[in-house]
């Protein structure tokens, strides 16, 4: 809907705008591994065509979809994942991601 804007800083935190520029929210990642090192990187962000849901493509071989709400303050929730493999089933790092309009 044109009035959201998603940053990411070097912390692996997705900041969210509004359609002034002003910050409305944080959104913390996660890796694909819980157990794992938090050295990925986010290579990509893209929100859903009503922008309730933004996706997060990251270098440790996963895209994840959060559920970000239609107002500022909803809860934020983890609703998809996509784990993203080689041909020989290991994670392989995302390097775009685009959501169809």
């Amino acid at each position: 809907n044109h009035q959201k804007m998603a940053a990411v800083s070097t912390t692996r935190q997705v900041i969210l705008y509004d359609e002034n520029g002003d910050q409305k929210d944080k959104l913390p990642t996660k890796p694909y591994d819980p157990k794992g090192p938090k050295n990925y990187v986010i290579r990509g962000m893209a929100f859903s065509p009503d922008s309730a849901k933004l996706a997060v493509a990251q270098s440790d071989g996963i895209v994840f979809v959060y559920k970000i709400g239609t107002v500022w303050g909803d809860k934020k929730s983890i609703v998809n994942k996509f784990p993203i493999t080689g041909a020989d089933k290991n994670p392989v790092a995302a390097t775009c991601l685009y959501w169809p309009q």
